[in-house]
């Protein structure tokens, strides 16, 4: 438990790589237009905030807990969430750029990724059942022992994912990006 409650509180074009946020408990908050790239965010509590037009590349969010905490057109590089709080862990990105980042290891069930850039993105060994991946870029994103199941990728492009090695039960895909499960054996689809 955190001395520091922040409630209903918004934020706006704060600069949070220069001066701070304070370690604490957000519950409701909305963070616009702020900058919290490079900021250490270790041991933060986020529960039901908003962030909106934000940039938050390679901040550091060791023991992070976002709890059901939205994210619209963030700019989000190199994040580790593999790094935060699990404890009821939940988020969802619209318009996002997530290039770099990784989600290594996590339980992200139900998550949605709307309209988001996941270049490189790290998805090793995580559970995105029943997520959805609507109109994002997947260039080179790693699905690694990762499953899948009932997972909608009809909407997005650029995934590479190896059907032997990935769990795809039930998985969601469209023409002609389901080729995408086929680059690994270096055929032409014609």
């Amino acid at each position: 438990m955190y001395d520091k409650h922040i409630l209903d509180k918004t934020f706006e074009g704060a600069n949070f790589s220069e001066n701070k946020l304070e370690k604490g408990e957000y519950d409701n908050c909305t963070f616009l237009n702020c900058n919290f790239s490079a900021s250490d965010l270790s041991n933060t509590v986020f529960i039901e905030c908003n962030f909106e037009y934000c940039d938050l590349s390679m901040a550091k969010i060791t023991n992070t807990a976002f709890r059901s905490v939205n994210f619209e057109n963030c700019k989000m590089m190199g994040l580790k969430f593999h790094n935060c709080d699990k404890f009821l862990l939940s988020f969802s990105f619209t318009t996002c750029q997530l290039n770099f980042s990784s989600f290594y290891q996590l339980k992200l069930k139900n998550t949605r990724f709307t309209t988001s850039k996941l270049h490189d993105t790290d998805f090793t060994e995580t559970d995105l059942s029943n997520s959805v991946f609507s109109g994002c870029d997947l260039t080179n994103a790693i699905f690694d022992n990762t499953n899948l199941e009932k997972v909608d990728f009809k909407t997005s492009f650029n995934y590479t994912i190896n059907p032997e090695t990935n769990l795809l039960k039930k998985t969601r895909f469209s023409l002609p990006e389901v080729t995408g499960l086929l680059r690994k054996y270096d055929i032409e689809i014609n």
